[in-house]
């Protein structure tokens, strides 16, 4: 059988890239994960357990978590620096030690029930179902929230996902151990600490955009409130105005 010169160049193209990109379980993918296994380490020891993250559960969470998988591919050579990064609609994924200290804020223990507000990347989500197994996770941008939905499940991450206002919370499954707040709305929503059990904790940033915001733990005391001033943080968007 003979072949056009024209479909003969694409099967060649076609062959040249299988081999070119690694297969799946491939010594080049072996030594790509292990490269980023190091990172991730050198993350935990520089840039979290040195700025005071002392919490055992919290520490091997950070570690575990494939913070590569969860950004985009253009950042990946960034994927483990202790900032931001971008992941499309105006939105970044956490730095590495406000996701840690936010996380250890939170006490939380294994059977917990957490609520985060901004599921973003889905990287937060993640670090919290390495502690817990009952996570809820909202946001309000439907390609990002379906997105993470995707990528958590692909990563075996059991996380209830809903595209929604966070500023309601998540009514249906209140009340919540635990909330986290990933974006600042100028004040605390009322909806969220009416979701805390007693004894719950809710750690969130509060401040206007473009400027420092300072970083609140809201512990329920029955029906008062103990705010803490956990102390300023970086810029982060903010949620809607309500």
């Amino acid at each position: 059988m003979k072949y056009s010169w024209f479909v003969v160049l694409v099967m060649v193209l076609l062959i040249l890239s299988a081999c070119a990109a690694p297969a799946p379980g491939s010594p080049a993918e072996n030594q790509a994960e292990e490269a980023f296994a190091t990172d991730r380490k050198r993350m935990v020891v520089e840039d979290i357990v040195r700025r005071g993250i002392k919490d055992p559960r919290v520490l091997e969470a950070m570690e575990k978590v494939p913070r590569h998988r969860f950004v985009p591919e253009e950042y990946l050579s960034e994927a483990y620096a202790d900032h931001p990064l971008p992941i499309g609609h105006g939105q970044t994924i956490s730095q590495p030690y406000i996701v840690a200290l936010m996380t250890q804020h939170l006490l939380l223990e294994p059977g917990d029930k957490v609520l985060e507000i901004g599921t973003g990347s889905g990287y937060q989500a993640a670090i919290l179902a390495e502690i817990t197994d009952e996570v809820y996770s909202v946001e309000i941008i439907e390609p990002l929230g379906k997105q993470a939905e995707t990528r958590l499940k692909e990563l075996d991450y059991n996380v209830h996902c809903k595209i929604d206002d966070g500023y309601y919370g998540w009514e249906e499954y209140a009340p919540f151990d635990a909330i986290i707040v990933a974006c600042a709305p100028d004040h605390v929503p009322q909806p969220l600490t009416r979701q805390l059990k007693d004894g719950g904790r809710l750690v969130m940033p509060v401040g206007p955009p473009g400027f420092y915001q300072t970083l609140w733990l809201i512990v329920r005391e029955g029906e008062q409130f103990k705010l803490i001033n956990l102390g300023g943080v970086r810029f982060v968007p903010m949620l809607g105005k309500h």
